[in-house]
């Protein structure tokens, strides 16, 4: 995307050129789609991370539950008394639907990347 945004110029009418050649409108319509895609992939890894970021919590609170005597869980703005069993599957419950979540945003991730690839491979073609 970088290579492209350094071939490519607007005039003061808006439309694309590239070294004095006028960038027709179906590649410039696919500049586009690269652009959103490249903000789509931006927005996916950014949620990723929370989600990553979120397993190492719950990794962190299952290690240190396995050394605790007592347990406690937070409901609203106080902690009340738990089961360590309970707790101890509670995690696991959300540590399973996080590792879910983090495989589907891998999947979305290499789509996008795959479609940003593809078209940007179109576009050079298009302009050599």
């Amino acid at each position: 995307m970088k290579r492209l945004k350094k071939l490519l110029k607007r005039n003061n009418t808006g439309e694309l050129y590239m070294t004095e050649k006028k960038v027709s409108k179906e590649t410039e319509q696919q500049i586009m789609q690269l652009q959103m895609l490249e903000q789509n992939l931006t927005n996916l890894t950014a949620q990723k991370q929370q989600f990553q970021s979120q397993l190492i919590e719950i990794d962190s609170a299952l290690k240190e539950l396995k050394d605790a005597k007592t347990s406690y869980k937070i409901v609203g703005n106080i902690m009340v008394s738990a089961k360590k069993e309970d707790l101890e599957k509670d995690l696991n419950q959300k540590k399973e639907i996080v590792d879910l979540r983090i495989k589907n945003f891998d999947k979305q991730e290499k789509v996008l990347k795959d479609k940003a690839s593809n078209i940007q491979k179109q576009v050079m073609e298009k302009l050599k």
